[in-house]
């Protein structure tokens, strides 16, 4: 008899809370907003991309989009975002489709966990 154990991820995403502050201080508030507003459409829309191209297997433009994606987290200091799309990314380039799902998956939690903790600093 085969046993399915269902794993929880119940902890909230690593945040570098270093980038944000450089970009309010630099940038002021309503530009700063504006910059990570951009910023959160963008990775929202490159999350979108890797699902569309993970469809079609296109492995080389995953990876492309993976690490693009990565670079813009890192960018804001969504740390476990980037760390999950660089692994998309590996999980791309050794064309491993159950290992990619798995990554894509932790890659969309850690992205909606991502967008209200970015907020929840804001308001600090």
């Amino acid at each position: 008899m085969n046993t399915v154990t269902v794993l929880e991820c119940n902890r909230s995403p690593l945040m570098d809370p270093a980038p944000l502050s450089e970009i309010y201080r630099d940038l002021g508030d309503k530009v700063a907003e504006e910059t990570i507003c951009r910023a959160l459409e963008d990775l929202a829309i490159r999350l979108n991309r890797l699902q569309d191209i993970r469809a079609i297997a296109e492995f080389d433009e995953l990876t492309r989009q993976a690490n693009r994606m990565a670079a813009v987290a890192q960018g804001i200091g969504l740390t476990e975002v980037s760390t999950a799309a660089r692994h998309v990314a590996v999980c791309a380039q050794q064309k491993n489709g159950v290992a990619l799902e798995a990554t894509l998956c932790r890659l969309e939690r850690g992205f909606d966990l991502a967008i209200s903790q970015v907020w929840d600093f804001r308001d600090f």
